[in-house]
């Protein structure tokens, strides 16, 4: 995990709406960066829309 540079960020459908399980995700250009919206200077992890694919639907299945 590395800082982005500077993107549009958007909270992801999937972050709760109470505000404090935030999940951002930004196109990267070739990649898609997801970071804690708590802390937006923190680490990014950077990972294929394939590979998000594969982690929302492992996510989904507990």
């Amino acid at each position: 995990m590395s800082k982005a540079p500077r993107s549009q960020w958007r909270k992801s459908s999937y972050s709760s709406g109470g505000g404090d399980d935030c999940v951002e995700l930004a196109d990267l250009g070739g990649v898609v960066g997801v970071r804690d919206s708590k802390d937006p200077e923190g680490p990014v992890l950077r990972v294929t829309r394939a590979g998000l694919v594969a982690l929302l639907a492992a996510a989904r299945r507990g």
